[in-house]
């Protein structure tokens, strides 16, 4: 008899031709047939999450919902990578949720879902960033218990939910508050903001390479109750 457990976060993906690459990535049509739940009110939801984070070009922000879409956590950073692997996006993605909300992998069915907006420059349409990005939310949210919900991107123009055709012209991608970095082609990670409704029980990963680490810099207002606390600094 055999079994099968997931691949730990920390090990590298083998090495393998780029086809390899482009497997770890999702288009608009697989995830639509996914069964990933609709937003109620994705404008309010991407507007809170603008207002609190304030993201620039390359910044990602992933946030955990309750059954009332409220924001019970959520984590910025920047990412860049000349070659978007959506492994390499699970890992990042899987080690802010653990410092910022504790697992729910010993419930039944996630009763959270993680959302992930995602600031970049281009057209609001779909591009293998985005791919490799869904595939990342997807497997990272099976990986902590939750339940794997919207991706928006927010571009110069507008923010969309990619998969189902809703979006809007407010809140836009703020311009860059620095200047960016060398370019090397190597994907750089850096913290900008975190806020978790968990102060007690603050999560750090364990066992992700330095690579997949991202440096704190700051913290921002969470849910309501989560005002007077972070997770991370």
């Amino acid at each position: 008899m055999t079994f099968g457990f997931a691949s730990p976060s920390h090990v590298p993906p083998p090495p393998s031709a780029d086809s390899a690459r482009l497997g770890r990535m999702l288009e608009p049509a697989e995830w639509a047939s996914a069964g990933i739940p609709l937003l109620r009110n994705p404008r309010e939801v991407v507007a809170g999450l603008h207002d609190r984070h304030r993201p620039g070009p390359s910044t990602a922000i992933v946030a955990v919902l309750d059954a009332q879409e409220r924001v019970t956590a959520s984590a910025s950073f920047t990412e860049h990578a000349a070659a978007p692997d959506g492994w390499g996006f699970r890992n990042v993605l899987l080690a802010h949720l653990r410092r910022v909300t504790p697992h729910d992998l010993r419930l039944r069915a996630p009763v959270r879902t993680a959302v992930l907006l995602y600031c970049r420059e281009g057209e609001p349409r779909w591009t293998e960033t985005d791919g490799a990005w869904m595939w990342g939310l997807r497997d990272a949210c099976t990986l902590h218990g939750l339940r794997c919900g919207a991706y928006i991107t927010l571009t110069p123009d507008r923010w969309q939910v990619l998969g189902e055709g809703r979006g809007g012209r407010r809140p836009r991608q703020a311009p860059m508050d620095e200047p960016p970095g060398d370019a090397t082609g190597v994907s750089r990670r850096e913290m900008r903001r975190t806020t978790a409704s968990f102060p007690d029980a603050p999560r750090t990963a364990v066992g992700i390479p330095a690579q997949n680490r991202s440096v704190p810099r700051r913290t921002g207002g969470g849910a309501p109750e989560a005002h007077r606390h972070t997770a991370a600094r």
